[in-house]
């Protein structure tokens, strides 16, 4: 099964190295990725051309101009451009544990969108990590990390476990397994049918939404947050006001209350979809 990952980024093009490279280590080998770019500089541009040249996979760079948040509007157009029946939605700031892809490829079934985790690290730890680090494996090695920095029970948890406990895990925590923007995926032909992202959101739950009007259609969610793992860099967030949060919070309480599945402000600009208008 192919895959397309959709990773979105804004001007971290040194994160944004970092986590492409984990790509260049994973087990599972048949995937392109699509680097949904929400109008960044010449330097983010720099990054991917010199990752081309070391990557045996095709990488894909949809930019538009830089018009404040419109990282739903960007994810659209990437969605369109993925050439894959199977998407994975992740962040770049989120570099992949090497066997992030094959357990999104194996854990995949019909009916169903995979939500993943994350291990979130400190600012110096985020510094530290090298492209070797990545390569080796270190980056994900729990003795590793403490020795650098890091602390937490549940950041050592999702580091710490093997397989068989991580699958235990996934079906015991009673953590809701919801869209998130740094480790989900479903089938392309799911997030066509609900219209993909909704463009009117800002930062703030804009990927749950999502992730709410697939439940809407009939989608249910798998956890693998333990078993599919990425390391998540540490960055400011000034993008964010209360006046876009409470704007998405309206927005998603309308989904669910309303158990809307399309969204008139997504890839096609209509209220309903095209067979019913």
């Amino acid at each position: 099964m192919k895959q397309s990952v959709i990773v979105s980024t804004y001007n971290q093009p040194a994160w944004l190295e970092k986590s492409l490279h984990g790509y260049l280590y994973q087990t599972f080998r048949d995937f392109e990725l699509v680097i949904a770019d929400d109008g960044s500089d010449e330097r983010t541009r720099e990054v991917i051309e010199n990752f081309r040249s070391l990557a045996d996979f095709p990488v894909r760079h949809v930019w538009h101009e830089d018009k404040g948040f419109r990282k739903c509007t960007i994810l659209n157009k990437a969605t369109l451009e993925a050439t894959a029946d199977y998407l994975i939605f992740t962040d770049g700031d989120c570099i992949p544990r090497r066997d992030f892809l094959e357990t999104h490829s194996s854990l995949a079934e019909p009916g169903r969108f995979l939500s993943g985790g994350y291990c979130k690290l400190p600012m110096d730890l985020s510094k530290r990590i090298s492209e070797d680090d990545i390569a080796s494996g270190r980056a994900f090695s729990l003795l590793w990390m403490r020795r650098h920095g890091l602390t937490g029970l549940s950041q050592s948890v999702k580091l710490g476990v093997g397989p068989t406990q991580a699958k235990m895990l996934d079906r015991i925590v009673p953590t809701h397994a919801s869209w998130n923007g740094h480790g989900s995926s479903t089938w392309k032909k799911h997030i066509l049918e609900v219209n993909g992202h909704n463009e009117e959101m800002r930062y703030g739950g804009e990927d749950r939404e999502l992730g709410e009007r697939l439940m809407n259609l009939g989608l249910r969610g798998k956890r693998i947050r333990y078993r599919a793992l990425l390391i998540h860099l540490d960055h400011p967030r000034g993008y964010v006001n209360s006046e876009d949060l409470a704007k998405n919070k309206a927005l998603r309480e309308e989904v669910i209350s309303k158990g809307q599945v399309w969204c008139g402000h997504g890839i096609i600009k209509q209220d309903a979809p095209p067979q019913l208008k």
